[in-house]
């Protein structure tokens, strides 16, 4: 188990970035630096033990200060859309910013989000593998959002070859919250091809149907006999572009995981057969958005181009909108309360 700490760069305030290199007792290395939560590398064995870096990224961080697809970030204080960014809370109405272009939604905490944000970094060794807590003060009002909101995010890269990412938070005033981490994963390797070729399984019978604007409807629809059925695995290429529930194609969407409110349960599983990598996703969330890239078009890592399916995110978190839609699950925080989540991601060679 090993924790390192290198300086990364300075931010355009001048403000000094160390990566933080968590390395397992079997050798898995993930890289992340606080600002923005941002995880730079994964380093994961294939079938033949040979490590490959599985998440896009940047190398620099100037790059990440211009992180537009938000590549391995913590996004909040909302994660996903809001529609025309307005909210209401005890009969009080919020308007945020609505930051997504030619939509009227607000989408991943605004103009400045937890991604541009510098979170402070207290590296850990626990009995479970190596840890780095990160932790950040939003403050009331901070890109329109009511409170100061203390926010939690843990990273251990345990012992059984897992990333698990704990998220704690508690409140001044009442709120919304919905975290996530926006990683795009390519377990053939980053910068090695698309992910039209992994198979995918998702444990979840329904899905909430959306708008053009991927605002959801409302709706709590199943997946049976849609192009998004993705309860038997199934390639990620073998319906892609057949399937145009929305103008741009491609899949951006959000299902309702088979579980019990707080329940850990499995919410996917991803294969890639030549490499032999495979990836488990289990979380408390009661939902995963699957984003295939859809828009991805930027230099990379050693320069590489991430094009279009380049990474996938599986991102657990709670529904898109789900404050204007009082049949989904709850994500006002009020004070007094301590939020809670987890999400383990899984990593192994497949057996079968």
């Amino acid at each position: 188990m090993e924790i390192e700490r290198t300086f990364y760069g300075l931010t355009r305030e001048e403000i000094p970035i160390y990566q933080y290199t968590l390395i397992n007792d079997d050798g898995l290395i993930m890289k992340v630096i606080p600002y923005g939560c941002t995880i730079t590398e994964l380093w994961v064995p294939d079938k033949n033990g040979e490590l490959a870096d599985i998440v896009l990224g940047f190398d620099t961080i100037s790059e990440y200060e211009n992180n537009t697809p938000y590549l391995g970030c913590i996004v909040g204080r909302y994660g996903n859309r809001i529609a025309k960014g307005r909210f209401t809370i005890d009969g009080i109405t919020y308007q945020l910013a609505l930051n997504e272009s030619g939509k009227p939604n607000h989408l991943h905490g605004g103009f400045k989000s937890f991604k541009d944000v510098v979170f402070k970094a207290i590296p850990m060794k626990t009995p479970y593998g190596p840890a780095l807590r990160l932790k950040y003060l939003s403050h009331d009002g901070e890109e329109g959002y009511p409170g100061n909101l203390d926010v939690t995010v843990t990273y251990t890269l345990t012992n059984r070859n897992e990333l698990k990412i704990d998220y704690t938070a508690t409140t001044d005033k009442p709120t919304i919250l919905n975290l996530t981490n926006h990683s795009y994963f390519n377990l053939l390797g980053e910068g090695s091809g698309t992910i039209l070729e992994h198979e995918l399984m998702l444990n979840a019978d329904y899905y909430t149907p959306a708008d053009e604007y991927l605002i959801p409807t409302g709706e709590i629809a199943p997946v049976k006999g849609t192009g998004i059925d993705f309860t038997t695995p199934r390639k990620i290429g073998e319906r892609i572009e057949q399937y145009k529930e929305y103008p741009f194609g491609g899949y951006d969407h959000n299902f309702i995981i088979n579980k019990k409110e707080g329940e850990l349960a499995l919410a996917g599983r991803l294969r890639e057969y030549k490499s032999g990598r495979e990836m488990e996703i289990y979380t408390t969330e009661p939902a995963i958005v699957l984003y295939t890239g859809n828009w991805l078009d930027v230099k990379g890592k050693g320069g590489k181009y991430y094009g279009r399916y380049a990474g996938l995110c599986l991102e657990t978190q709670h529904c898109p909108d789900s404050p204007n839609h009082p049949n989904f699950p709850n994500t006002v925080l009020r004070p007094g309360e301590i939020f809670t989540s987890t999400t383990i991601y899984r990593f192994g060679v497949i057996q079968e």
